[in-house]
């Protein structure tokens, strides 16, 4: 079974997050979103909210699954007996900072990374910036699924 790991802090899942699972869903048997923890970190939208978020998204795809972890993400590919690790590349800088994780986490564990394109037309958006819209009273409909709007 090839089983792939798409870890982030999806605070919140956002438009271009949706994208990429939906388009790497032919490539794997089952894709797991990681919801990375780090107590050091504030977040926007509590753990819950984020996971539920994903959940009720992907309510209709049973290849996905939704967990949470701390801790290195090959640790929790390894746990998971996930081979592969996805990410997404909106840009070059995107991938400047993506290319030594993953030759770290093929290096300590043997877990290959995946990369795929953003689609131009959701490129432009990051969690980042939809908390910002958030913060400052703006629509994220446009940004998110429905699921983080309601």
């Amino acid at each position: 079974m090839k089983r792939v790991v798409f870890p982030g802090s999806f605070d919140p899942i956002t438009l271009g997050h949706v994208d990429l699972i939906n388009r790497a869903l032919p490539l794997f048997d089952e894709i797991i979103i990681a919801i990375g923890v780090n107590a050091d970190k504030k977040y926007m939208w509590p753990l819950e909210d984020r996971k539920r978020f994903i959940e009720v998204t992907f309510a209709h795809e049973p290849r996905i699954k939704v967990k949470t972890y701390t801790g290195l993400t090959v640790v929790f590919c390894k746990a998971e007996n996930a081979q592969f690790i996805l990410r997404g590349l909106r840009n070059t800088a995107d991938f400047n900072y993506e290319q030594s994780i993953a030759q770290t986490n093929h290096r300590m564990a043997d877990v290959e990374s995946v990369f795929l394109m953003c689609s131009p037309e959701v490129s432009n958006i990051s969690s980042s910036i939809v908390r910002d819209v958030q913060r400052n009273g703006g629509d994220i409909s446009g940004l998110v699924p429905e699921a983080v709007v309601k």
